[in-house]
Parts: C-alpha cells; sequence; structure tokens
C-alpha cells in the first residue's frame, strides 16, 4: 500500500509541475529556484517528522532492532537489496560503467544462488561490494536537473527526479514481477533499515536551527554526491568570486597608499 500511496503521489506531483511550471512564481515567491513548493513543503515535513516518525516510524524501527536477531535483519535486508541488482547492472551500463555493471551482474548471481536468494552475501568476500545505481543518477548524469524539491506526507523529501528514477527502476525484472504482499515486506525491511540508519544522524536534525531547511540542503548535496560517485566538483558562486576579488583589490590599494 505504501508503494502504490507513493507511486500514485508522484505521478500526481509530476503532473502537476508539468501543467504548472510557467506559473510556479505564482505558487510561491521562495528565494529557492529548487524549491517552489516550499510554503506547501513545509507543513508536510512538520508533519512527516514530528509526527509520523515521532510516533509510527521511530517506534516500530526501534522495536525492529530491538526484538529481531541481528543475523535475521542482515539477511532480510540483504533480501531485499539482492532483488535491485539487475537494475543496477542496467543503470551501470547506461553510463558505461562496464566495471561495475560486471560486479553487479556477478554479486546477482552468486548472492542468489550460493547466498540463498541473497539471505548471505557472499559476493563480499570476493571483494564484490554493494553500489547500487539509480536510474534517477542516470538522469543526472547525462544532464537532467533535479527537479522541484517535495515532501510526501509520512515518506520523507523527495524530488521529481528521484521520483522519475524510482519509477523506472521498478520497471526492471524482477521487482516488476514480485507480488503485492512480498514486495510490501521488502519495502517494509528497506524502510525500518533505513529509519534505523538515521538514528545516527538523528540528533543533527533536531539540534538544527531550522529542520526542513537543513533536511533540503543535506538532500540535494546527497544526490550530487550520488550522481558524482562521491566526487562531486567545486561549485564556484561566480558574485561571491567577484566580492572577494573586489575586496582583494581593496587591500592592494590601501596597500600601496601605505
Amino acid at each position: 500500500m505504501i508503494n502504490i500511496i507513493k507511486k500514485v503521489t508522484s505521478i500526481i506531483a509530476v503532473a502537476i509541475i508539468i501543467t504548472g511550471c510557467s506559473s510556479t512564481a505564482s505558487i510561491d515567491n521562495s528565494s529557492d529556484p529548487k524549491d517552489p513548493f516550499e510554503s506547501i513543503n513545509r507543513p508536510l515535513w512538520t508533519f512527516t517528522w514530528d509526527y509520523a516518525d515521532k510516533y509510527v516510524a521511530k517506534p516500530a524501527s526501534n522495536a525492529y532492532v530491538e526484538y529481531v536477531p541481528s543475523d535475521l535483519r542482515s539477511g532480510m535486508h540483504n533480501m531485499a537489496l539482492n532483488l535491485n541488482e539487475p537494475s543496477a547492472i542496467i543503470n551501470n551500463l547506461l553510463q558505461t560503467k562496464f566495471s561495475d555493471a560486471a560486479k553487479s551482474a556477478g554479486r546477482f548471481l552468486l548472492n542468489s544462488t550460493i547466498g540463498l536468494l541473497g539471505f548471505f552475501d557472499p559476493a563480499s568476500d570476493f571483494g564484490w561490494s554493494r553500489k547500487q545505481e539509480e536510474f534517477g543518477e542516470v538522469l543526472g548524469t547525462y544532464g537532467v536537473g533535479d527537479g522541484p524539491f517535495l515532501i510526501f506526507p509520512g515518506l520523507g523529501p523527495t524530488s521529481v527526479r528521484e521520483e522519475v528514477g524510482d519509477y523506472v527502476d521498478k520497471l526492471y525484472w524482477p521487482l516488476a514481477v514480485i507480488d503485492f504482499w512480498p514486495n510490501v515486506a521488502r519495502v517494509t525491511v528497506l524502510g525500518l533499515e533505513g529509519r534505523a540508519a538515521l538514528s545516527q544522524q538523528e540528533k543533527l536534525i533536531e539540534d538544527s536551527i531550522d529542520s526542513y531547511q537543513f533536511i533540503k540542503t543535506a538532500y540535494f548535496q546527497n544526490l550530487r554526491y550520488k550522481v558524482y560517485d562521491g566526487n562531486p566538483p567545486i561549485e564556484v558562486d561566480d558574485s561571491e568570486e567577484e566580492d572577494l576579488e573586489a575586496f582583494l583589490d581593496e587591500i592592494d590599494e590601501i596597500d600601496e597608499d601605505e
């Protein structure tokens, strides 16, 4: 159900953006061009973080971590992630990352057989570490922008490009042929493990002056980090560069006068 709701919501969001892009400014006068829907996103973030996460996601994740044996947790998480390997193969090929595509293929073959449908991860023993590539990253590699920032109630931050990428990734085998309930189980495990991992950064969000701005900045930085495989180019702000040069010129003039 969560997966269906997210997919339907993403389609609606994309439709709104496509039909309303010419009147974005009338929706919100936000100074951030990546966040034209801030007036809508902020209350949705408040609901997501202060209510949905606090009273549902966090307690469920804590109970999952506390009561499910770590070996079983690891195995189920491995199985859920193993189903993403075929999409990683294709997405790596689309970016001409042939070595990574070969590793993903080897991982899927080895873990799905010797690893008992991915419950175990023997591929890591061969140095074939998991490197998930999403179609959204493929789009980013070819210059497609992130698109507007969005908050889905109860699900957190996303963007148009990521939603389009997620939709395409779900069309790949075997995700496209998984029955409803097994897919619910897969999404649930990934969600619980994702929330458990977030607990280490939770205090950063709570201590931030503006949690919405903090999570938005972190989200786009993470997208950029993934597109450039952890080595994004340094961006130079032209206006700040000009101000710095003007300031240095003033200092030089003062030194010459002295």
